[in-house]
């Protein structure tokens, strides 16, 4: 169908770990509640709109957090409850919406284009917001336009709990008073930039030149531009194959300890491992990398033969940390990436391998489907308790863990 008579609709979760805290606990209700690592390294993942008064945001030093708001409730928070409540409202979209698109735990695109015919896309998609509050009890809010970039800002215009509608042939004037920080491109480092060039409101990138902005940003001034004029055509889809799967674990205290990094890599490589298997996956390609006290970032990777086996895996794994670990500097960040996906089974070798290894991964796999992730791991592994608890592979975006550490 034409671009030009899509109907997009961007929902969002309002503060989504904050409202599913406060349906198990109705006392924090209108309180300042931060949630994210409570270490003095922990950020803030998510924090309602009492704490925002303080000047808290997102991705905040938890430390910076309590200082600005020392009366704050700080909660670990729990992926597991989140993720049940973000399927909960994925189900009722999934029922409800032709096309759906879920690009995090706590948000959606829907293409409505030609519902108008029969429903009305602002009805239906109010209907909808109405129905996941009531069966969910999660605050909602949601932008409808021509395309995903206008609804996207739209909805954070929208917010709190509320819902906004942007007529085809108005985007541009909807856009033109906002901040180009309200571009979804946008981030901080290129605010700075737009802000040194003089441009703040999204109107002054409406009237420069195409040319002016890609040859001050290249490729993605381009992009700006188009987004900044209302232009997007990107569709709203539906799947997306995965082409690499990864996990990192970030530190409360710097380590040089290596039998510690060591056993954490293995319990990575082997969780990795079983998630391949439990897909139908392989992958050829396997990716270590480091992060040291003084914030360098190292990383190093090598291609194998295609394979999802511990046995192969692990020990390739060690080989590439012990290669890239070379400064003798304490350690913030370990992580692992494997990469060149592609469907298939663990193919046994012809002079290395036997059935009994085979019938060993079937069993294993198993044990882990029944009882958990980590029911069965190596010894080596036993110090990672927290690694696993996560499916990459059932279309899901990954989980934003609210424990995560800077």
């Amino acid at each position: 169908m034409n671009s030009d008579n899509r109907a997009i609709v961007h929902m969002d979760l309002d503060t989504f770990f904050v409202s599913c805290e406060r349906l198990i606990d109705s006392r924090l209700v209108g309180k300042p509640i931060l949630i994210g690592g409570t270490s003095d390294r922990g950020v803030v993942a998510s924090c309602s709109y009492e704490a925002r008064l303080f000047g808290i945001h997102s991705a905040m030093p938890m430390k910076m957090a309590r200082e600005r708001c020392p009366d704050a409730i700080i909660i670990k928070g729990n992926s597991t409850t989140y993720t049940k409540y973000s399927n909960m409202v994925t189900e009722i979209i999934k029922e409800a919406a032709p096309v759906y698109e879920k690009t995090s735990v706590d948000e959606f695109y829907m293409d409505l284009t030609g519902m108008d015919k029969f429903f009305g896309c602002l009805k239906y998609s109010s209907e909808l917001r109405q129905r996941i509050m009531r069966e969910t009890g999660l605050p909602i809010s949601f932008g409808l336009s021509p395309n995903k970039t206008v609804s996207k800002i739209a909805t954070g215009e929208a917010k709190p709990n509320n819902q906004m509608q942007v007529s085809r042939g108005t985007e541009r004037v909807f856009l033109s008073p906002l901040s180009v920080r309200k571009i979804p491109m946008v981030g901080l480092k290129t605010y700075q930039t737009l802000c040194n060039l003089g441009i703040r409101k999204i109107q002054t990138l409406q009237d420069m030149p195409i040319e002016m902005m890609e040859s001050a940003l290249g490729k993605n001034g381009k992009m700006i531009w188009t987004k900044a004029n209302g232009i997007d055509n990107s569709p709203v889809v539906q799947y997306n194959e995965r082409k690499s799967i990864s996990t990192e674990r970030t530190f409360d205290r710097d380590t040089i300890d290596i039998q510690k990094l060591t056993a954490i890599l293995t319990a990575m490589a082997e969780n990795l491992s079983f998630q391949l298997r439990r897909a139908e996956k392989v992958c050829a390609c396997v990716t270590v990398k480091i992060r040291y006290s003084d914030f360098q970032t190292q990383s190093v990777q090598k291609k194998i033969p295609y394979t999802a086996a511990d046995h192969d895996i692990i020990p390739l794994v060690l080989e590439l940390f012990k290669k890239l670990y070379t400064r003798r500097v304490l350690v913030r960040l370990i992580g692992i990436r494997l990469s060149h996906l592609v469907n298939g089974n663990h193919q046994i070798s012809l002079f290395n391998e036997n059935s009994k290894l085979a019938d060993l991964y079937s069993a294993m796999d198993t044990i882990r489907d029944r009882y958990g992730d980590r029911s069965l791991v190596r010894a080596s592994g036993l110090e990672a308790r927290t690694i696993g608890r996560y499916n990459p592979f059932k279309g899901e975006p990954p989980m934003l863990l609210a424990n995560r550490r800077v």
